[in-house]
């Protein structure tokens, strides 16, 4: 068993496309129109044929309530691993991106978490020696 495909919901997938490709640095797999949405997946480009993140429209009631319950928590909807936070943290800050929780040792790691402008916190962990 493999873990191949996991999904955010974002509010519009256009201005999610902007952000985790352009932004993040995500590289496009799949876009394919699905009537008035897309299917739309992003990869690392370190592991182009590793998992795909599907950036889904949050259309769906319970979707939509589910997201801003999370982010209106304070809870990261998804976890992306870094080589080095600080240095993504420097990247994207000054790229305009605005972070709910900067930097800070957790447990053996430093996490971040960043607003996608999409409705969604995503945390950013590092890994020591990984």
């Amino acid at each position: 068993m493999k873990i191949r495909l996991n999904n955010i919901h974002v509010v519009n997938q256009a201005d999610a496309q902007a952000f985790y490709i352009d932004i993040l640095g995500f590289e496009k797999k799949m876009d394919l129109p699905l009537g008035e949405f897309r299917w739309l997946t992003v990869v690392s480009p370190d592991e182009p044929d590793a998992a795909e993140l599907l950036l889904e429209p949050n259309t769906h009631p319970a979707a939509s309530a589910y997201q801003a319950a999370l982010y209106d928590d304070g809870i990261p909807a998804a976890s992306f691993q870094v080589n080095d936070i600080d240095q993504e943290y420097a990247r994207l800050s000054s790229a305009g991106v605005r972070f709910a929780a900067e930097p800070t040792e957790m447990g053996g790691t430093k996490i971040a978490v960043l607003d996608d402008t999409c409705g969604n916190l995503i945390q950013l962990y590092e890994v020591p020696d990984a």
